[in-house]
Formats: structure tokens, sequence, C-alpha cells
């Protein structure tokens, strides 16, 4: 039995490719692996906090020296961090914002990369402390950004997903990308027609 977080990152609702997207992911897994569990989070409605002074403070200190603040400011990440580590495989839905990620869900890495609980560092270097994770990200997109093209080089979304994900250690990802969504209706339904054809086959995968 696994235990999956799904997160969506799009503010929209109904009209949200990416949501779409995902609440059909989490159907289909489900239906095929009915024992296991999801926690669900709604960036995208309900966004977490930015990270300020109080919680930088407490991010390097040791709970014991906390100030009421620092501990008030810290808790939130604690929580994120906790069910982000509980979780045996992610299925995060992001759709891309001027060819990046939102500001909620960059808000929601910065609660949950943390120092002494998702990587480590000492005089070698970096260490990621999440293992043995699986990642399906979902991402909605206006644009197309294939390898050995000019677009190729305005997709920062994936290169960063790839890095701060895998800085953590998660480097098992699978994207799958809803591309051309704002090339015209038939462009947008083949997009959406063949993101769900890659979910349906990473279901089968498991």
């Amino acid at each position: 039995m696994a235990h999956i977080l799904h997160l969506d990152a799009s503010p929209r609702g109904d009209r949200s490719v990416s949501r779409t997207l995902s609440k059909e992911f989490i159907a289909n897994w489900k239906a095929t692996h009915p024992s296991d569990t999801v926690t669900y989070r709604d960036l995208g409605h309900h966004p977490v906090p930015l990270i300020d002074e109080p919680w930088i403070a407490a991010a390097y200190s040791a709970p014991d020296q906390y100030t009421p603040e620092q501990a008030a400011a810290i808790r939130p990440s604690n929580e994120l961090v906790d069910e982000f580590l509980a979780a045996d495989r992610y299925v995060f839905s992001i759709p891309m914002y001027n060819f990046s990620i939102p500001a909620n869900f960059k808000a929601y890495l910065d609660q949950i990369v943390r120092p002494g609980r998702t990587f480590s560092v000492d005089e070698t270097g970096y260490k990621g402390l999440v293992h043995n994770k699986k990642m399906t990200i979902i991402t909605a997109r206006g644009g197309t950004y294939p390898e050995g093209t000019p677009t190729h080089a305005y997709d920062l979304q994936t290169p960063y997903l790839k890095l701060i994900f895998g800085f953590i250690g998660i480097v098992e990802i699978d994207f799958v990308h809803a591309d051309g969504l704002a090339f015209g209706d038939d462009a947008r339904d083949l997009a959406i027609t063949n993101a769900q054809f890659a979910l349906k086959t990473a279901v089968a995968q498991g």
C-alpha cells in the first residue's frame, strides 16, 4: 500500500487543465490501486504563507531556542514537511506561468526545502534527505518547448523542478506536459488527449 500526496497549484477551478488531468490521474490510480491512500492539498485556492525573517531565524535555530514568534512562523512549514515526507508518491499539477512556476508553488517549495529536514549540508556539500520516492508532475502550458527549437530555452519550469526536487533527493520524476493549449481548439484537444494517454500509461506501469 502506498500513500500519495496530490497537489494542485492552479488558481482556476473547473477550467483548469492541470487540475482536470490530475483529478483523472488520481481517479484512475485509485481504481487500479484501491488500497492506496491520498492526501490532497489545494495550493491554488489555499496558498501557504511566504517565509519571513522569523521563519528564517527558526529554520536555522534549535527548536528549544525559538521565540514565540519564531515558533509560530515555522509551524506551517513543519506541518507541510511532515505531510511531504509521509508520502511515498507525489502527483503535482503545476501550470506554467511566465515560463516557470506559479508564485504559490514557489512559496510551497520555500516551506518544504528545509535544512535538516529535506536536505543537509556539511563540509562535503549538500545532500538530499528524501529518498525512494516517485513523482508525477503534470503541467499545462500555452506554448510548446521541444528540444532543438528556439523556444526550448524558454522552458524554465521543467529544469527548475528537476533541480529542486533532485536537490532534496527525488530523482524519479515523470513529467506529463499538456502543451500548446493556446494554439486553438484542435491543438488544445490533442494536447489534453495525449496527456490523458500518458497518465493512463503511468497508472498501468505503477
